[in-house]
């Protein structure tokens, strides 16, 4: 090896050296998180552990202030954090019910750095507005999933189900009962069109009423209670049941029982969100399926803010992240169900999920990558 070659490689390796040690002597972050949920609500509350989980790995304190379903509350909060004389470095939002734009334009004025998490800005808001980082400067992007496609894939499940089943209605028809969250948020509307574009494409199968529970199992327990008295007048066989979240799928279970029917024999229910309570459910077999992991959002947002903290920008690539969600079953549960279940989020080591050097804005938040950061079982050797 020439005397030149080495003098390179030892530059190279000190400046390895050193860009560790800028990564793991970055300052401590502080960041706020706006959630829409109510307290106890479990999507919201996952979503808020992940956070705080990634935070605890990350050396970043995350603070969660909850609104409670209440929008006006929501940007009371946010107006609130970003008029503190001790300003945190980030503040995370959600654009449920397309509430945030307000605190979003006060962050702006204030020099505070935002990043919009599970739902961005549409219509009117977006064309205004534009992309992240363009009149507002301080957006810093968003981290979104594609529930297009997981509305879609829900749907497609229970007509495949469906159809092997052959449960069709006198007219020959596969009939669905659609449940959806609300009309106006971006995650519901997404939600939505992947039900239209998985029936559209589907002609042998009709969603006789897409209904609105306002995300909760009670709605959703009496929605579909008078849907299913409507279908037995109008002697229509209901095959499948298509809920928005988990919470409404179990409120339609719930109504699919009082009516005498058998959920996993006669009739398919399927959810999204990955909770403890519907996995419970597929063990059992009442439920066919519950989408999701977008509560994983959370812990995700953390590793991006981190991340352009410490000076590799995540929007090297783009500054809208879309992580793909995936299905849980009575076949994958094992994979995944107990994580789940205890919610044991310090189990995960975000730290293997931040871009590698000069690769910013790069990233698999796969469910592979998720299996493969945690411990193994005790016992189990590499």
């Amino acid at each position: 090896m020439t005397r030149f070659l080495r003098i390179l490689l030892a530059a190279g390796m000190a400046c390895g050296v050193f860009a560790s040690a800028a990564r793991s002597l970055a300052k401590p972050l502080d960041i706020v998180f706006v959630s829409p949920g109510r307290t106890g609500e479990v999507y919201w509350d996952m979503v808020a552990q992940t956070m705080q989980a990634a935070g605890r790995k990350l050396d970043a304190r995350v603070e969660v202030l909850t609104s409670e379903r209440n929008y006006r509350t929501m940007q009371e909060l946010g107006f609130s954090v970003v008029a503190r004389p001790d300003k945190p470095d980030f503040l995370i939002l959600s654009n449920e019910e397309s509430a945030a734009v307000p605190i979003l334009e006060a962050a702006e004025a204030a020099g505070v750095k935002t990043l919009l998490l599970s739902n961005t800005l549409i219509g009117q808001d977006a064309a205004r507005l534009g992309p992240p980082r363009q009149k507002l400067k301080t957006w810093l992007g968003d981290i979104t999933t594609d529930l297009q496609t997981a509305g879609a894939r829900m749907a497609n499940a229970l007509i495949k189900s469906a159809r092997a089943e052959k449960w069709q209605s006198p007219d020959g028809k596969i009939h669905i009962l659609g449940i959806g969250g609300d009309e106006i948020t971006p995650a519901s509307i997404a939600r939505n069109a992947g039900l239209k574009l998985a029936v559209d494409a589907a002609p042998d199968v009709v969603v006789d009423r897409l209904l609105f529970a306002n995300w909760t199992q009670s709605e959703a327990e009496r929605v579909t209670a008078n849907y299913l008295g409507w279908a037995s007048r109008k002697e229509i066989r209901p095959a499948g049941i298509w809920a928005g979240n988990d919470p409404m799928a179990l409120g339609a279970l719930r109504a699919v029982i009082a009516a005498g029917l058998v959920p996993g024999r006669n009739i398919q229910v399927v959810g999204l969100n990955w909770s403890e309570d519907a996995l419970r459910e597929i063990k059992e077999g009442r439920l066919l399926l519950t989408d999701g992991g977008h509560f994983l959002l959370g812990g995700w947002s953390i590793v991006l803010l981190r991340d352009y903290a410490d000076g590799c920008d995540f929007a090297a690539v783009s500054p809208r992240v879309e992580v793909k969600t995936l299905a849980i079953t009575r076949d994958n549960l094992g994979s995944i169900g107990d994580l789940i279940r205890t919610r044991a989020f310090d189990r995960i080591d975000f730290t293997r999920f931040r871009a590698k050097a000069g690769r910013c804005g790069r990233y698999d938040f796969s469910l592979d990558a998720l299996i493969s950061s945690l411990p193994l079982p005790e016992g189990v050797a590499d």
